[in-house]
């Protein structure tokens, strides 16, 4: 049985219409400390949580159970889905958001994920940050991470060029939400380019149609 200090974060509810976890999106804290991180995913009046928190030191803290909905992603958007917190598991990363991301806490978050995806037989593509599902908004987990490497983990995916074609609609396809060409172009870049500046190039765009070939979002029937 579950006690209260093993999830002690009470910001969570059920997840709606009976749906399961097929999607895990990753976020950076931008806390000063783990501590204050841990503190506010638990305070009941900041009304925010996720799953699990990740030390620098490696130390992964579990909050809220993973059957439960926690309040992580907010508004955005994953393909056909919606209301993401409702088909996700949120990670926390212990991170002010400009801070490069120590081994021990990228050596944990590859084990985390290991661990979710084969439990709930979550894809390595539907492992997303933050900012894909909401760019309007959100930029997390941020430049500093290294998508890369979980890629050489098998824990996400990486693109390799293909014929560049229609850059919005490849993203779209993808999983992005509808957005301005130039909101998009920002938030792929911010994962997958962050070091790439100007306007769209060719690279960008054959980058997005090899994701979208590969890993057309709804390529599945999705839930509801």
């Amino acid at each position: 049985m579950l006690h209260a200090a093993d999830h002690p974060s009470s910001n969570a509810g059920p997840r709606r219409h009976g749906q399961l976890p097929d999607l895990i999106v990753l976020h950076y804290t931008a806390m000063p400390s783990c501590a204050e991180a841990q503190a506010r995913l638990c305070d009941p009046q900041a009304e925010v949580s996720a799953h699990y928190l990740i030390a620098e030191t490696g130390a992964v803290i579990p909050l809220v159970p993973e059957e439960l909905r926690a309040w992580h992603a907010g508004a955005g958007a994953w393909g056909a889905c919606q209301d993401v917190n409702s088909r996700s598991l949120g990670i926390e990363l212990a991170n002010p958001g400009d801070a490069p991301f120590p081994e021990a806490q990228m050596a944990a978050l590859e084990h985390l994920l290991a661990d979710l995806r084969h439990r709930w037989e979550i894809p390595p593509e539907r492992v997303i940050a933050h900012s894909d599902m909401a760019p309007h908004r959100k930029t997390d987990p941020g430049p500093r991470f290294d998508w890369r490497r979980l890629a050489r983990a098998g824990q996400s995916v990486w693109p390799e060029p293909a014929e560049p074609g229609d850059f919005c609609a490849d993203l779209r396809r993808f999983g992005y939400p509808d957005a301005p060409a130039d909101v998009l172009l920002a938030a792929f870049r911010l994962r997958f380019r962050p070091w790439a500046q100007g306007p769209l190039s060719r690279e960008d765009a054959a980058l997005a149609a090899d994701l979208a070939a590969r890993f057309p979002v709804d390529a599945v029937p999705a839930q509801a």
